[in-house]
Parts: structure tokens; C-alpha cells; sequence
């Protein structure tokens, strides 16, 4: 079993990071080939989407996941596939049920009276064409999930991606705009949703096996089924919507008092501004089941050995990241953006909503601690009360400020999110903040952007710095004596297997070690 763990959150890993990759190119190629304005009604249109899938499928995946695990562990294989059929039914209806509340109703709503914008009516309403295929492939995400076969869920995601970036481009290239770019969406999530149907149809049985004697529930049976699920997706939903909220209301209050030009901007600086959770959201992964396993077994030792080291590494790049990102964001966005150099408008944006990232990285690594030592509605509450914060600031601040004010908003409430939950991180799991580390690292962080200050604002400014920065922070860490002699050990294990480098730098090591033992 902890084969299959270590196996499936590397694979889950992995994937996050390609296919967050995979996200961005999209989002920077509609920019590019959109233009602001009409950028802008794709990036509404995209939080729109998003939050109707997760209605959609109802939080009913993880339920799928957590059912089909338990029954194929009791060897009840008839249970664990009626899980399945039972789920994909709800969620079909759910589907198609959001469909007709988005095209006749929401997105009309939505597009004339709360947006202003006429515009934005067909591709928000063409939203109502994805739903019934997400909510398929998100429910067979979750069968293969609760047989621990995430290389499966990657190949739909890939599916779904290439898709999206290939059928999306042509679709804008041709001439249809932000509908075009919608549809993209669509035709992606169909040929996933195919692809799944034909992976579980071709592999499931191995790990599925039908019953030999042919069971048959009742309708009786499937409503007490039903309600198990529901009843189990009911704060995974709340999670998933709170989480979404965070994000998407600074779109929407934008969308709302300002034109569409200035969402198009801000949604050219948001993708960017989440690169530090990459990182975040990787430990994240890794940290739940580890520290699970250390909490069950009441070993505190080394549950205090994980969190600590969990918010070392996360600090060690989350913190310098963060910063160059807030220092240089006018170059990243004249080089991300090179076709078209008004994108640059956010960059104010975007150093502000860095430092928020930086915030927010934290609070889901303490919400992969809590989760892993069983307190997942913790993290629902506090993010709950965070999108409510959220919508409040933005709704004072982005009539005053734009882009701006929306920025503030978002990164004060990520700032709130984080002080409870890594108090409660460490109080619940009577470990200590590693402060020491901490301020170290910030100072060595402040101190390479100060170097950051003194290059030119440009993007060859922005490539030194690339060159320069890691090695002077890395300087600077060592100087301020912010790694344990631990670390260093971990690191000299390391150093032989760097080939012709390796002997310059076990030389480089010894004198460090020497520095360090003064």
C-alpha cells in the first residue's frame, strides 16, 4: 500500500506540474492572439466555467474515489462498481441539469445585467456545453483514482489539454474569438471524456473484477447509495467552491465595474503570479500521507521532522521567487507577452498578487498537514471565510483602485487564510515554527533584491538577474548560516553524482562546512 502512495502522489506530482505548464501556455497564447479586451471576456469566462464544473460534478469524484477504495479492499466488487454506475448518474444529471440553468438563465443574467456586458452571452452560455463532459471524466477521474491508477487520470488530463491548446488555437485562428476559444474547451472534455469511457471499459475489469453471481440493486438500494455520496461530497464541494472563490471574485468584481480590457490585463498577470504554488501544491501532495502515517502511529518525532522540513524547502524558493517576481514583474510580462507589450499595464498587478501567492503557498501546505492528520473541515472554513473577505475588499477596493485594488484584495485575504491554519498547523501537531529559518531566509531573500534594484528594469535586466540572483541568494544563505549542518550533509551526499562537477564541488562543500564549524 505505501508503494502504491508514494507512487501515485509522484505520478500526481509530476502531473501537476506539466499540465499547470500545459494551462499556462494556453492562457498566454488566447492572450496573444485575443488581445486584451476580448482576453478579458475569456478570462471571465474561464472562472465562470471552472466554478460550474465543480457544481456540476457536485464534489461526488473524491466520494467515488473513497468508495471504490474501501469496497475493493472488503473485496465487495459489486458495491464498488455500482459506486460508479450510481455517481455517473447523478453527475450526468447534474450536467445536463447546469446546462439548462447556465444557457438560459445564469449566463444571461450574468453577461447583460451583472457584467454589463452583452458580449460575453455566448461564450458564457457555450460554458453549458462543457459541463456534461466534465462531469463524465471527472467521475471516472475518480474510479481510477480509488484504484490507485493515476497514470489514468494523466492520460485523460493530456488528452483534455492537447485538446484544449490545439482546438482552441485553430478555433481563434479561424476567426471565432473568445467563442472559439470556449469551444476549444468543449471539444477537449468530449475527447476526454472518450478516452475514459474507453480506459475503463479496456482496463477496469483487472482491478474491478465484475461479480460472478450478476447482483442487482434496487432502487431502494441506489437512494441509500446516493445519499452516502452526496452526503460525503457536501464539504468537498464547499472546499472546492471556497477555493475557486478566492481567485475568481477578483475577476468578477473587475468584470463588473471596469471594461473588459482591464480583466484582460489582470488575467494576463494572474497565471503568472501562481507560479510559487506549483511548488506549494507539490509538498502539499507529498506532506498529507506522510504526515497521516506519522500522526497514526503517534511518532511526533518525525511528524515534527516533516513539518519542519515542509516549510524549509517551501521557503527556500517560495520566498525568492516571490520577490523576483514582485521586483521584475514589468519585464516578465514585456517578455511573456511579446506580441502584444500593453499586457504590461498589470505589472503592478502582478507584483502584488506574487507576494499574495506566496501567502497562499503557505496556507496550502498547512492545510496538507491538518488534512493529513484528520481535520480536513478546518481548511473549508477557514477558505469559506476567506472568499468572504475576499468579495468584500475586492467590492471596496476595485472601484477605487482597478487592477490594483483587486490585487490588494486578494493578497490581504490569502494573508488572513495563512495566519490561522500554520498556527493550527503547528498547535495540532505540538511542533515549532522553524523562526530562525524563516527570518534568515527573508533576509537573504531581501538582500538579493536589493541586487534585484540595482539592475535595470528591462528584460535583459530581468535575464542577469536569472543568472545572478539564485547564485547571490544561495551566497547569502550561507553566509547568515541559514542551513543546518544536517543540510549540508544531505547536500555533500549529493555532490558525487554530478559527474566532472562533482570534485569542485565536494571542494566547495568542505569549505562551507569549514565556515560553518568557525
Amino acid at each position: 500500500m505505501s508503494s502504491k502512495i508514494a507512487k501515485g502522489s509522484a505520478i500526481i506530482m509530476a502531473g501537476n506540474f506539466i499540465f499547470r505548464i500545459g494551462g499556462y501556455v494556453y492562457r498566454f497564447i488566447m492572450a496573444m492572439l485575443l488581445g486584451p479586451a476580448s482576453y478579458g471576456i475569456l478570462t471571465t469566462t474561464l472562472q465562470f466555467q471552472g466554478i460550474f464544473q465543480v457544481l456540476a460534478a457536485g464534489g461526488i469524484p473524491p466520494a467515488i474515489a473513497k468508495y471504490i477504495s474501501e469496497y475493493t479492499a472488503l473485496d465487495d466488487n459489486a458495491l464498488a462498481r455500482q459506486t460508479i454506475y450510481t455517481s455517473l448518474k447523478i453527475m450526468i444529471f447534474l450536467g445536463l441539469l447546469s446546462t439548462l440553468i447556465i444557457v438560459f438563465w445564469v449566463a444571461p443574467w450574468m453577461a447583460n445585467d451583472f457584467f454589463n456586458k452583452p458580449e460575453a452571452l455566448i461564450p458564457l452560455q457555450a460554458v453549458g456545453l462543457i459541463t456534461p463532459f466534465s462531469v463524465i471524466v471527472g467521475g471516472f477521474r475518480g474510479a481510477f483514482q480509488g484504484v490507485y491508477k493515476m497514470e489514468y487520470i494523466l492520460y485523460t488530463r493530456a488528452v483534455e489539454q492537447i485538446c484544449m491548446i490545439l482546438f482552441a488555437t485553430a478555433l481563434v485562428i479561424i476567426g471565432f474569438s473568445v467563442v472559439g476559444a470556449v469551444f476549444g474547451s468543449a471539444i477537449a472534455f468530449a475527447a476526454s471524456a472518450i478516452v475514459s469511457v474507453f480506459i475503463f471499459k479496456k482496463y477496469m475489469y483487472k482491478y474491478i473484477p465484475k461479480p460472478e453471481n450478476d447482483v442487482k440493486f434496487s432502487i431502494k438500494d441506489e437512494l441509500k447509495l446516493g445519499k452516502k455520496i452526496i452526503w460525503f461530497s457536501i464539504p468537498v464541494i464547499i472546499t472546492a467552491l471556497a477555493e475557486m472563490g478566492i481567485f475568481a471574485i477578483s475577476t468578477f468584481v473587475l468584470a463588473r465595474f471596469l471594461e473588459a480590457r482591464w480583466v484582460g490585463y489582470f488575467g494576463a498577470a494572474d497565471p503568472i503570479s501562481r507560479f510559487p504554488l506549483i511548488i506549494s501544491s507539490s509538498i502539499a501532495t507529498t506532506i498529507l500521507p506522510a504526515t497521516s502515517a506519522a500522526f497514526a502511529r503517534k511518532n511526533y518525532t518525525q511528524l515534527g521532522k516533516y513539518i519542519s522540513q515542509s516549510y524549509r524547502y517551501s521557503l527556500l524558493i517560495i520566498i525568492p521567487m516571490c520577490i523576483a517576481i514582485f521586483l521584475f514583474s514589468k519585464p516578465i510580462l514585456e517578455l511573456v507577452y511579446f506580441t502584444n507589450l500593453d499586457y504590461s499595464t498589470g505589472a503592478t498587478a502582478l507584483g502584488i498578487l506574487a507576494i499574495g501567492m506566496g501567502f497562499y503557498s503557505m496556507f496550502a501546505i498547512s492545510s496538507g498537514i491538518i488534512q493529513g492528520i484528520g481535520n480536513p473541515r478546518i481548511p473549508m472554513y477557514i477558505l469559506a471565510g476567506g472568499a468572504i473577505l475576499s468579495l468584500v475588499l475586492n467590492w471596496i477596493l476595485v472601484p477605487i483602485w482597478g487592477i490594483e485594488g483587486a490585487s490588494i484584495a486578494t493578497t490581504i485575504a490569502c494573508f488572513v487564510l495563512m495566519l490561522p491554519i500554520v498556527f493550527l498547523s503547528f498547535k495540532l501537531t505540538k511542533s515549532k515554527f522553524p523562526v530562525k529559518f524563516f527570518l534568515k531566509t527573508l533576509f537573504s531573500g531581501i538582500l538579493m533584491g536589493i541586487i534585484i534594484l540595482l539592475l535595470p528594469n528591462t528584460v535583459s535586466g530581468l535575464i542577469y538577474g536569472f543568472i545572478i540572483c539564485p547564485i547571490a541568494f544561495l551566497i547569502f544563505l550561507i553566509l547568515t548560516k541559514t542551513f543546518s549542518t544536517e543540510d549540508l550533509d544531505v547536500i555533500s551526499s549529493y555532490s558525487t553524482k554530478f559527474g566532472p562537477l562533482s570534485k569542485i564541488i565536494i571542494k566547495i562543500m568542505n569549505i562551507i562546512k569549514k565556515f560553518y564549524n568557525k
